[in-house]
């Protein structure tokens, strides 16, 4: 029994030895800021092709409302606006850029894509476009809008004359 008692006093001793280097595994050591940094910047796209060549939805209205309604933390973010430069992003972590039909969401902290789907959605309620466009993911980072297919209601159609 009198090895019982001395294999804990040990192992206790050996544990605090080991300790100093379980803080440094931490987050909240000096690796921890080196992580963030690490995190690749995120990069969204809505392609609103179809709307603007048809001239029923302004690119820059709909860029302007997602700068002013997008919020990072519960708060709305400052969103910068630059077209190629990189000097603006670096300032903020949110920024917007335009290319033609195409907007593009750059994000440096975490932002969520169905974030970008509810706003799109909500722009087009705003502008009474909803009942035409749906948003569609195009791509693992990009969104579509599209019109809804008119042609599924001559089907059910075709269905209840048979």
């Amino acid at each position: 029994m009198a090895p019982m008692k001395t294999g804990p006093t040990v192992k206790a001793g050996a544990q605090q030895a080991r300790r100093p280097q379980n803080v440094l595994r931490g987050k909240s050591g000096a690796g921890g800021g080196a992580g963030k940094k690490r995190r690749p910047a995120l990069k969204f796209v809505v392609d609103c092709t179809h709307p603007v060549e048809d001239n029923i939805m302004d690119v820059a209205n709909f860029e302007k409302y997602l700068q002013e309604r997008i919020k990072h933390n519960g708060k709305p973010a400052l969103v910068s606006h630059h077209h190629g430069g990189t000097s603006a992003s670096h300032s903020c972590p949110l920024s917007l850029e335009r290319h033609k039909t195409r907007l593009t969401l750059h994000a440096e902290v975490p932002f969520s894509k169905r974030y970008l789907k509810y706003l799109t959605k909500k722009y087009l309620k705003r502008n009474n476009l909803r009942d035409w466009l749906r948003v569609v993911a195009s791509g693992k980072d990009s969104y579509e809008l599209r019109y809804f297919q008119i042609n599924s209601q001559e089907d059910d159609d075709e269905e209840g004359d048979e």
